[in-house]
């Protein structure tokens, strides 16, 4: 969570939803969509951030980026690495991605400029491509995949999406939909009208996952005519399905085609997947292309894992946050995450959900002038208490919107800055009351000590030896939550699978 994030946005551009390969100043609406929707940030990019977090120098880039740029290109390159944490500086894994871009951009069936990669530092598995010709990858996807091939399908799949102008043709057909719309509710009755409405949404979703499955299809034919295994792309699509369902099998959310939003604007993984494969066997059968396993990895070895504790780091339930200076531990059962905007958190079920974030908030402005605002709906008046969380003066409160019951606190962290820590649950049994109770208690200042026993964790590769197995080599792995899960995800390994002896893997160290 970034302090630029906290401010609000007062006229948000227009900026690239994830086209592929993912996952303030208004009054807080509060309902059940409020947490539902925060928690989808992690894997869109539809995340409304205001100013530049400073880049991660790891190694010093080879040149700025922004080198033949134009002004508006300038500003769409900057605002895309504010919305994903700053940009991840590794100058090995930018050259080794860059020459996979100038392999694809020879393959080409007609002349082109390389596209250039700019690698940002962000947990979140996405990727994007802006005209004129940069790219971006998160160090999330970079962790996930496993060879230059799937690196390629990817980038290849963005690209695609530029030169095939899908981006163009979703605003006209959604400009065509809005004037459909409107007509209907004009010349017909406002029932008919929200009924051409739905149909209308319906058929941009499907629109969408059309130009999901052409760009996959395009970008498999540009990465075998440049000599990779055209089957990458189907191995990075199964990834990212397993990926999403680890995630969700953490809070027990069902994420079976059935469950899934029939608007979704992209085709089910199995339905992704296969296509991917049959598109490669018109090329050829297994075995075909180049995969660049092991000069891969050997790019990515080294490079940090999961959240840069420069923006804030989960450990298991607990939060912490050297730069800005505070912790917390959510109440059992909860999975963290972490957002530009916001701390969120879902426990097992989906049943609870819980948001910290933090607005300015004037040190002459009294708390109880803060929370009586009009920021939260549903506020009961009577619930409000003055309490002291850690020598820092705050106030707690109870809300009610619709099945769901809010316990909520604001904590004037320093004279100007408040904290707000929201829980949802359908039923406040005492329980319940005491969990979050707890959990906001536990907010505090962080010590020297806490700040000093941060470590990024970070990709490291091990050999596997004869006698070695997913079980014994996943102990390694510093990951609190089914390391061998995590093993098997970040290697592409099937669970019960064999490792091979001297080949070498991912693991996650501290």
């Amino acid at each position: 969570m970034n302090r630029s994030a906290r401010r609000s946005a007062k006229s948000p551009e227009r900026i690239p939803a994830s086209l592929g390969f993912a996952q303030s100043g208004r009054p807080f609406q509060l309902a059940v969509a409020l947490f539902a929707t925060a928690l989808m940030l992690a894997s869109c990019a539809q995340v409304e951030q205001q100013g530049n977090p400073p880049a991660v120098a790891e190694v010093p880039a080879a040149a700025p980026r922004t080198t033949g740029m134009d002004t508006a290109a300038i500003a769409q390159h900057k605002r895309m690495i504010a919305l994903f944490d700053g940009e991840y500086k590794n100058l090995a894994a930018e050259r080794y991605l860059n020459d996979i871009l100038v392999k694809l951009a020879n393959a080409g069936t007609e002349p082109s400029e390389p596209y250039r990669v700019t690698i940002l530092n962000s947990p979140i598995v996405n990727a994007f491509a802006l005209p004129p010709n940069n790219l971006y990858v998160t160090r999330g996807l970079l962790a996930l995949a496993n060879d230059a091939a799937e690196v390629a399908a990817v980038m290849a799949h963005e690209i695609a999406h530029i030169t095939a102008r899908h981006a163009v043709q979703r605003e006209e057909e959604e400009r065509r939909a809005a004037v459909i719309s409107r007509a209907a509710t004009i010349v017909q009755n406002r029932e008919k009208g929200e009924e051409v409405e739905a149909t209308s949404r319906r058929t941009l979703a499907g629109f969408s996952r059309q130009q999901e499955l052409d760009a996959d299809q395009i970008g498999i034919k540009a990465i075998a005519r440049a000599g990779f295994d055209p089957y990458g792309a189907s191995r990075f699509l199964n990834a990212l399905g397993r990926s999403a369902a680890l995630r969700a099998s953490l809070t027990e959310q069902d994420t079976s085609a059935e469950k899934l939003d029939i608007l979704a604007t992209h085709p089910s993984t199995p339905e992704r997947v296969a296509q991917a494969v049959a598109t490669a066997r018109q090329i050829g059968a297994p075995g075909i292309g180049t995969t660049g396993r092991a000069a891969y990895l050997a790019a990515i070895d080294g490079m940090m894992f999961g959240d840069d504790p420069a923006n804030g780091s989960i450990h298991g339930r607990k939060f912490l946050h050297g730069r800005l200076g505070f912790a917390f531990v959510a109440p059992d059962g909860f999975v963290l995450e972490n957002s530009s905007q916001a701390v969120l958190g879902v426990a097992a079920g989906g049943n609870e959900f819980l948001r910290l974030d933090s607005v300015k908030v004037a040190a002459a402005t009294p708390l109880e002038t803060y929370i009586a605002s009009g920021w939260i709906d549903g506020l009961i008046q009577s619930s409000i208490e003055s309490i002291e969380v850690n020598s820092m003066p705050a106030l707690s409160a109870n809300a009610h919107a619709g099945e769901w019951n809010f316990r909520l606190a604001v904590i004037r962290f320093d004279p100007a800055q408040v904290y707000r820590l929201i829980f949802a649950t359908r039923t406040m049994t005492p329980e319940a009351e005491q969990r979050f109770r707890t959990s906001i208690e536990s907010f505090h200042h962080t010590t020297a000590e806490e700040v000093q026993a941060m470590h990024p964790p970070r990709i490291a590769l091990v050999t596997a030896k004869a006698d070695d197995t997913a079980e014994t080599i996943a102990r390694r792995m510093a990951v609190s939550d089914r390391p061998l899960d995590y093993f098997l995800l970040i290697n592409g390994l099937e669970q019960g699978g064999r490792l091979r002896p001297g080949e070498r893997y991912k693991v996650v160290t501290e």
